[in-house]
């Protein structure tokens, strides 16, 4: 869905500190060396994304529910120092359509993607932060618009860490009462040319209490499958469970329901399920490359 808002951040961020040799007579401080074939960015860099972040979001009524629902998730500043996130993503529609089951590798601090086949790890298709690719042989291995789905997923399971870039705007709505308990809403739009769909929106609940993201409601408004303009009815996808992974929690899994006109979950349409959740920091950066021979698409 989005494409770019989560790296315009990051571009900021390109000059690497440089280490001052230690002396007899003046100590310096100790300094981590940096591997630059690490997707994995150094924590300088990281330090300074999230401060931006943090003062950007506390500027705003919104914002400061975003950066406390980061904070109970984990904190961000956590959440880049991991390195890249993996899992996989089981989206079942159930009226018997398209399922969409993939592993992925995601590269958060530059918002890159890898899927792969969990039968045949040979069919690939991602998104370099620029051009979305495939490198399959087999033509009914993934049967769903994959530049469309490279990080689809991503937006639906990361919230609220997804909600740190540049673009990305946050306005405060009402507040809910779902199954008995209380939420702050914010409602998430985007700038114009932000991503290939910048019609989209989403509203995330979150708990007045523990400040966690239990609900996600968002459109699609994707050009490719509303040529002339509109966009596929709300839905609203409620967390089934999560996990604590390296001090991050992260959704499990989610129902999906169609949006009422009342704002209530309507029928069950889908079950997402995630798991073999993990960081992986010693995934490089070429890991993310667009491999000779894929195909690129438009």
């Amino acid at each position: 869905m989005r494409y770019t808002f989560l790296t315009i951040a990051a571009s900021a961020l390109l000059t690497i500190t440089s280490c001052k040799q230690e002396n007899t007579t003046t100590p310096t401080p100790e300094v981590a060396t940096v591997n630059e074939n690490l997707a994995r960015v150094q924590t300088s860099w990281i330090t300074e994304r999230v401060a931006k972040t943090e003062k950007r979001l506390n500027s705003t009524e919104a914002g400061k529910i975003v950066w406390q629902s980061m904070e109970a998730h984990g904190g961000l500043q956590r959440f880049f120092e991991n390195g890249p996130l993996s899992f996989r993503f089981d989206y079942v529609p159930l009226d018997g359509s398209t399922r969409r089951y993939t592993d992925e590798t995601l590269d958060t601090w530059n918002n890159k993607a890898v899927h792969w086949k969990p039968e045949d790890t040979t069919q690939r298709f991602g998104w370099d932060g620029e051009k979305a690719w495939k490198q399959v042989t087999d033509s009914t291995a993934f049967p769903f618009d994959m530049r469309f789905w490279a990080l689809t997923p991503y937006y639906l399971a990361g919230s609220p860490f997804i909600l740190d870039g540049e673009g990305v705007n946050l306005e405060k709505l009402e507040d809910k009462t779902f199954k008995d308990k209380n939420y702050d809403v914010v409602k998430i739009t985007f700038s114009e040319g932000t991503g290939d769909a910048p019609d989209d929106y989403y509203i995330i609940y979150v708990g007045k209490e523990d400040h966690k993201v239990d609900v996600v409601r968002y459109i699609v408004s994707y050009p490719k499958y509303f040529p002339n303009g509109g966009a596929a009815p709300e839905k609203l996808m409620e967390v089934q469970g999560t996990t604590v992974v390296n001090g991050i929690e992260l959704p499990t899994g989610f129902h999906t329901h169609w949006l009422t006109k009342d704002e209530e979950a309507g029928e069950h349409i889908t079950n997402i399920t995630i798991d073999n959740i993990r960081f992986n920091p010693e995934v490089e950066k070429s890991f993310f490359d667009i491999p000779e021979g894929a195909d690129i698409i438009e």
